[in-house]
């Protein structure tokens, strides 16, 4: 039987990061290493404890996307879990290392632990197998504002060290994620199921979807955090490119991923010079991802 894949989850629970932790949860291709916390739709000590909660069953929060609580404003009991003394980047540190080749990260929010990662340990890039993460907005508009997407925009410095890095990396935009729609129709699917999974989501997607209505007039909400596991769990799901991606770290554009599909030679020296090539997703198959989030919550 092949190795199941190790991953560790860096995520700032959040609803849709919620529904891919349980697809994660619910895929034998892969084994959950760990969760490792950030903030992003929520404060660090509160995505610490959603994340907590979800495993036993430069700030910008996102609370009027996911609730003031990150899961929907269902305001669950204290979790049964602990987080561990470990910080999140020493954790990351650690599992890479124990593990040379072998550790997928799967990066669902600000990319502050990755940095401090790779910043704080030189063996990290090089022990690391894959970094996948859910940011950017290739050649559309971002999600905060017009230039920017949600993630890169919480922490643009960190976004740029870590595509600069010569990391192995996989960066799945919102360019692609708007292409993965859950709609109500699969929402009362996921009600009338018997899956444990399915029926907690529906517990916390009615702030999610009602966000999704008013800022994009659409029935039915992205996935942009399950796209990014399924990624993970299964590669053939997308299509990328490779090229250089830099940020913009001031100013209006602050958060800007551009890509540089490094087709020209340029002559002068700038920051684009010498640059590590990573993987932009540009196609992903909407309906097979979707499916597969289906099947894994209602089975659960």
């Amino acid at each position: 039987m092949e190795e199941r894949k190790k991953i560790i989850i860096d995520t700032d629970p959040g609803i849709d990061d919620a529904m891919a932790i349980f697809v994660a949860l619910q895929s034998p291709e892969v084994e959950v290493i760990g969760l490792t916390t950030i903030y992003g739709n929520v404060y660090t000590a509160l995505a610490t404890r959603n994340a907590l909660h979800l495993k036993g069953t430069k700030l910008r929060i996102a609370d009027f996307v996911h609730g003031t609580d990150g899961l929907g404003n269902q305001n669950f009991p204290p979790p049964e879990g602990a987080q561990i003394e470990q910080s999140a980047v020493e954790f990351l540190t650690e599992q890479v290392n124990l593990h040379p080749g072998k550790v997928t990260v799967v990066a669902l929010g600000p990319l502050t632990n990755i940095a401090l990662a790779i910043e704080s340990d030189p063996d990290f890039v090089k022990n690391v197998q894959q970094i996948i993460l859910l940011g950017g907005a290739f050649s559309v508009n971002g999600n905060v504002n017009p230039a920017a997407e949600a993630n890169i925009f919480g922490d643009p410095d960190a976004a740029d060290i870590v595509f600069t890095s010569g990391a192995d990396i996989l960066a799945i935009g919102i360019n692609v994620t708007h292409q993965v729609v859950l709609t109500d129709a699969d929402r009362d699917k996921l009600a009338k199921s018997s899956g444990k999974f399915a029926q907690y989501m529906c517990k916390i997607l009615d702030v999610y979807f009602g966000y999704h209505h008013d800022a994009y007039s659409t029935k039915g909400v992205y996935l942009h955090d399950p796209t990014t596991i399924l990624a993970a769990v299964d590669p053939s799901l997308i299509t990328y490119v490779e090229g250089a991606v830099r940020v913009q770290t001031v100013g209006i554009t602050r958060g800007l991923t551009l890509f540089y599909n490094k087709q020209k030679r340029f002559e002068e020296v700038t920051e684009w010079s010498d640059k590590p090539t990573v993987k932009v997703a540009v196609t992903v198959n909407g309906p097979a991802v979707v499916k597969l989030v289906m099947e894994r919550l209602m089975n659960s």
